[in-house]
């Protein structure tokens, strides 16, 4: 029971880093392209909606576990 709150607590926490480290490469990268700001940030959500939807399944699967 204990194991299943761990990977949940290890789920969002990879999910927080992961999320964390797109948004400032995005920044960086815009930073040096202006021009390209837009082409990014859409990639940007879209990479940072599939983290989330990866941890969010791994959360569920973690709970489905303990019971």
């Amino acid at each position: 029971m204990v194991l299943a709150g761990i990977g949940a607590g290890l789920a969002v926490i990879g999910a927080g880093l992961g999320i964390g480290k797109i948004g400032g490469s995005a920044m960086d990268a815009i930073a040096r392209q202006p021009e390209a700001a837009g082409k990014i940030q859409t990639a940007m959500i879209i990479a940072a909606a599939l983290i989330e939807g990866v941890a969010l399944f791994a959360v569920v699967v973690a709970l489905i576990a303990k019971a």
